[in-house]
């Protein structure tokens, strides 16, 4: 009997415990870098499907955005502008 009761006690421990370390996850803010050829376009539907799953800009996530206005030539100079950007955070 005593050993059903401290396996009990203990798996009710891992359970709050990770309950617990998820909890302090749930405050990281994360970052993503979004390089498009175009300067806007799916925006607001990319944005829409990350608030329905619960993320919102500026409190659990934060964008950069970058647009490249149609020329291909300047999506290698963005991309190293947004990576820069990314790990300088």
């Amino acid at each position: 009997m005593r050993r059903r009761k401290f396996i009990t006690l203990l798996g009710g421990m891992v359970a709050a415990w990770s309950v617990s370390v998820r909890a302090q996850q749930a405050g990281k803010v994360w970052r993503i870098g979004y390089l498009s050829v175009a300067s806007s376009g799916n925006q607001k539907t990319f944005m829409q499907g990350l608030n329905d799953l619960g993320y919102v800009d500026g409190k659990n996530i934060q964008f950069e955005w970058r647009g490249a206005d149609g020329n291909l030539d300047r999506l290698p100079a963005l991309a190293g502008e947004l990576g820069s950007e990314l790990i300088n955070f």
